[in-house]
């Protein structure tokens, strides 16, 4: 098989990561436009349909992180055997994946279509809105899979450097998403008018085009995907190094799932208006993630790329320019949403509450000034990942998630404060941003001269070990090379 050059290892550092944001612009604008989307054509139904989709938000999430886990097993793999000049191996790599992760869809979504009910009435929806719920996440449970693939294939192409293709894809998911929104929600001629449940159904359609779009340039362009018999040893032995990845980086991602269940939870004790300001608020802060978003999803590749070829004065030097960026850029739009809070609030609250208008805003204005912070933070995990330690980056997210957001948001409720529940959020991403920082750094600063074998004890190992003593977890590396160099013998 032809071998494909590894871009990412080659070039001005800081021109390199901006090119492949430029080229991601289109594409994380697009989304996070599949939740705005939803939003403003769901919000036009008034307060139960938007609080509704509150309630589905924190399940939508659990189930895109376990995937989003798989995905950068696959990813994170690929890229590591792409910088090692390995094109067979990435291939294999990618096309078991697809198939893991299609099998994985089937059993969640039989499992959620069993147990939504229950789950639901759990996190405190009742009534009119309970039934909105379940009627929205059984259409949508049974479509994850082109979720999950979609996904899949645009990560993939990231990995590769194909960004713009990415983006593509990512933008006509969007497109199609807008397009069949108010024909299933609202209903047109012989369709008849679903509700919430039209919406669930738009986004079903719109990602399976979507998906299979992605993996034809991952197939035709760049050979990725093989339509061939693999052996179950080779299959066995590509599922087990992507899952040895994808299980501490799906524990990292669930913890945000799993806070925003109790936050929401704890949301509800406040009332529907808190529910539906707090889901709105969240979707519209995701607009000014758009940029350090784009420049964040080629990290893990460019970072992987470089550690499969030994680069890792280029790792450094990713360091530097990301979290710079990353920081000021969010800076200032946290002075940009404090001056048209309310203006932007106006655009997707209902028209008939104002009492979620004023929620909206309210929370707006405090958990803007930790936007630096929660970048920060994720980029510290990525680094992590990238470099082949995926734990380290799953108790960053435990220790903003478990060990302060959850702890300080039940303050927040002792007290009876829907506006100290935000400034719980605040405080949580300060310090986990601050912490998550200062042992990237370290873990970076640490890593050996080029062209030297790759490091099997980092920065922060000890630390983890002694507080959580999962000594196989944080074993990772030494597990991760003996599986490396078994699959490559096969």
């Amino acid at each position: 098989m032809e071998q494909k050059k590894a871009i990412y290892t080659s070039g001005p550092i800081g021109t390199r990561m901006l090119k492949t944001a430029f080229g991601m612009l289109a594409g994380t604008l697009a989304m996070s436009g599949y939740n705005i989307v939803d939003t403003y054509f769901v919000g036009k139904l008034g307060k139960v349909p938007l609080a509704a989709m509150g309630f589905t938000f924190p399940v939508v999430m659990l189930i895109g992180c376990l995937f989003h886990g798989l995905g950068t097993g696959v990813m994170t793999t690929c890229a590591q055997a792409l910088g090692g000049s390995r094109q067979s191996k990435a291939a294999k790599l990618v096309t078991s994946g697809a198939v893991l992760i299609f099998l994985f869809s089937i059993f969640l979504a039989i499992a959620g279509y069993i147990g939504s009910k229950p789950l639901f009435r759990i996190f405190g929806a009742q009534g009119e809105t309970l039934s909105q719920v379940i009627g929205y996440m059984n259409i949508w449970f049974f479509g994850c899979a082109t979720a999950s693939l979609s996904m899949m294939g645009n990560n993939i192409l990231v990995a590769i450097g194909d960004a713009k293709n990415a983006g593509r894809m990512m933008v006509l998911g969007l497109l199609l998403n807008a397009a069949f929104d108010p024909l299933f929600i609202f209903g047109w001629g012989p369709i008849p008018a679903m509700g919430i449940r039209g919406a669930a159904l738009a986004t079903i359609i719109a990602q399976c085009i979507a998906t299979v779009a992605s993996f034809s340039f991952v197939r035709k362009k760049h050979g990725l995907i093989q339509f061939q018999w693999l052996p179950w040893r080779e299959v066995r032995a590509a599922w087990t190094l992507t899952i040895r990845y994808a299980i501490p980086a799906s524990i990292g991602m669930l913890m945000m799932p799993i806070g925003s269940t109790i936050i929401t939870w704890i949301t509800a004790k406040f009332g529907d208006a808190a529910v539906a300001a707090t889901a709105a608020a969240g979707r519209l802060e995701m607009l000014a993630f758009v940029f350090p978003m784009s420049l964040g999803i080629s990290l893990v590749p460019m970072i992987g790329q470089n550690f499969g070829a030994r680069e890792y004065n280029r790792i450094r030097g990713c360091f530097r320019f990301s979290m710079s960026f990353a920081f000021f850029f969010l800076l200032f739009m946290a002075v940009v949403y404090t001056f048209f809070a309310d203006w932007l609030v106006g655009i997707f609250a209902p028209k008939d509450d104002p009492a979620v208008h004023t929620i909206m805003v309210k929370c707006l204005l405090i958990t803007v000034w930790g936007f630096c912070m929660i970048e920060v933070h994720r980029f510290s995990g990525f680094f992590y990942i990238g470099c082949g330690r995926p734990a380290v980056a799953a108790w960053l997210n435990g220790l903003r998630i478990l060990g302060l957001m959850i702890p300080f948001s039940f303050l927040a409720l002792y007290f009876n404060s829907l506006e100290g529940l935000f400034y719980a959020r605040l405080a949580a991403d300060v310090i986990a941003g601050s912490v998550g920082f200062l042992l990237s750094w370290r873990m970076t600063r640490r890593l050996p001269d080029d062209g030297l074998p790759p490091p099997t004890k980092h920065s922060g190992e000890s630390m983890f070990r002694k507080v959580f003593q999962l000594r196989n977890l944080l074993s990772f590396a030494q597990a991760q090379t003996k599986i490396d160099s078994s699959s490559d013998t096969q």
